[in-house]
């Protein structure tokens, strides 16, 4: 027989999860910079410029933090393969009886947990254990390099959306184009992170464009309290 492929929506969780993260950081904190700087009645070119640095900031920033946050995870996996071997190793009869335990609880009575068990310890005893005693599988291991790019790329294509704003609109208009174009986009976003993660549509839409306008009011109320005083 054909063997029946599936495509879960759960092996697209490591670039997924980076992705919509740094595409998000992207255009609510470059928005959110423009809107601020704007909103002090800085110069155009001033405004572009604080863009660029913010994008190419944030970019490096998102990197380097989804790198050492996912090396983290992945040291943390590593060490768990690792006892995990001595263990079957030195106690191949308690680790036995710790997966035969797991299979009863899944409501297998002892014969069968027991066929089951060594039938899979003898196919592969280190991916069963790390599977079914800690939950570990290919689909869900710790990947940083692909985890860093995802992130870096995403948040550089966020943050160019409202940044492309800026020498498009009217000075005057500027702190609203960008808000506005921004919530779209975020909209956008949550949206196709939404429907590529199998979620609710509406839900995420109305997650991110709600802390997106959340942030560019903030830093927009700040930009306005300082370019006053300074004024």
């Amino acid at each position: 027989m054909r063997r029946h492929k599936e495509a879960h929506l759960i092996n697209r969780i490591g670039w997924l999860r980076a992705s919509v993260l740094g595409a998000n950081d992207g255009i609510v904190s470059t928005a959110s910079l423009i809107v601020g700087v704007a909103a002090a009645q800085s110069a155009p070119a001033t405004i572009l410029l604080t863009g660029i640095a913010g994008l190419v900031a944030g970019a490096m920033s998102m990197a380097a933090g989804e790198y050492v946050s996912v090396s983290s995870q992945a040291d943390s996996e590593s060490a768990d393969r690792t006892r995990e071997e001595n263990e079957l190793a030195t106690i191949p009869d308690k680790e036995r009886e710790e997966l035969i335990g797991i299979y009863e609880l899944r409501g297998l009575d002892r014969a069968l947990a027991e066929q089951v068990a060594d039938k899979l310890t003898s196919h592969d005893a280190l991916a069963t254990h790390l599977r079914d005693e800690l939950g570990m599988a290919a689909h869900t291991a710790a990947r940083p390099v692909q985890a860093a790019l995802a992130s870096a790329a995403a948040f550089t294509i966020g943050a160019s959306l409202p940044l492309a704003m800026v020498p498009l609109s009217p000075a005057a208009y500027l702190s609203w184009t960008v808000s506005i174009t921004a919530l779209l986009f975020l909209a956008v976003l949550g949206a196709v992170g939404a429907k590529a993660g199998g979620a609710p549509i509406g839900r995420a839409v109305l997650r991110v464009t709600f802390w997106g306008a959340i942030a560019m009011a903030a830093t927009a109320a700040i930009g306005a309290l300082f370019g006053t005083t300074v004024a």
